[in-house]
């Protein structure tokens, strides 16, 4: 007997129709899913750990104090006459969050291998869980932060805060999208090199060298600030600095490249990670 029923279907799944295409629609109605990996994110960290959400505290802290050791103590390194547990803070909270916002991003396809060859979901929710869920730990390692910020502040150092603090919503939002972009742009080649995962962690380490973290930017000779130019996330430090802390390098040329960078790095990544997204279960 012929079945004559008419079927209406709700849900359409079907290939991106654009290699930019963010399909920000279909991951505004994965919301929950998103939310989902975020909790599973969290949960990973500090599972069977014995101290916990206390790591999210003690991490920074440890690191700023043999930082302050090592460079400020051993080597004397010029903070410009910042606080130098203050200068390494600043320097440690923001780039825990994109070096750590960009690993693990950058490790989508293949830790999430499982997953995609059994149920449809956006592929983005997964690397847009990631830089969400890593918010949470930045925010509370900026309230640290905060703490020794005031406690420097009453024990009468001259620190000079200015209108520029109010720009750090819009540096987590900028380191955000940064770490997204190089995330998936990483993420999309290491489906076809998989040495790219051995030597991430080896490149950001020599990243982070590179960057004004353990020390500032007037240390750089002039010589060598064009390389330092092309480093997108020495803006964020500076601005960072300079808002809380009074000192630092401010470079309108240099946020304008940055800005250019990061967005061509975006972009760029955007595209191939929509046509790796494609053929990526027949490589694994």
């Amino acid at each position: 007997m012929e079945n004559n029923i008419e079927q209406n279907w709700t849900t359409i799944i079907k290939p991106q129709s654009s290699l930019l295409s963010l399909n920000l629609k279909d991951l505004w109605r994965y919301r929950d899913l998103i939310k989902m990996f975020i909790i599973r994110d969290f949960v990973t960290f500090y599972k069977q750990t014995i101290l916990g959400p206390l790591w999210f505290i003690i991490q920074p802290l440890f690191t700023a104090l043999m930082f302050t050791f090592i460079f400020g103590t051993v080597a004397k390194i010029s903070t410009d006459g910042i606080p130098p547990m203050l200068f390494y803070m600043a320097g440690i909270v923001n780039w825990a969050y994109f070096s750590e916002s960009l690993t693990k991003t950058s490790d989508t396809f293949i830790a999430n291998a499982g997953v995609f060859g059994k149920v449809y979901f956006p592929r983005l929710t997964v690397p847009a869980s990631v830089v969400i869920a890593t918010m949470i730990r930045y925010i509370i390692q900026f309230g640290i932060f905060l703490v020794v910020y005031f406690i420097f502040m009453l024990k009468g150092y001259d620190l000079k805060p200015n209108w520029m603090v109010l720009l750090t919503p819009v540096l987590l939002l900028y380191m955000a999208i940064m770490s997204f972009g190089f995330g998936i742009w990483i993420s999309s080649l290491t489906t076809k090199y998989r040495d790219l995962r051995f030597a991430l962690p080896f490149f950001v380490q020599l990243w982070m060298y590179a960057t004004p973290v353990v020390y500032p930017l007037s240390l750089i000779p002039e010589k060598y600030k064009f390389f330092i130019i092309l480093n997108p996330i020495v803006p964020v430090m500076e601005i960072f600095r300079m808002g809380y802390l009074g000192a630092g390098t401010v470079d309108v040329n240099q946020i304008l490249i940055s800005i250019g960078i990061t967005f061509f790095i975006l972009i760029t990544g955007i595209i191939i990670f929509n046509r790796i997204e494609k053929t990526f279960m027949d490589t694994v």
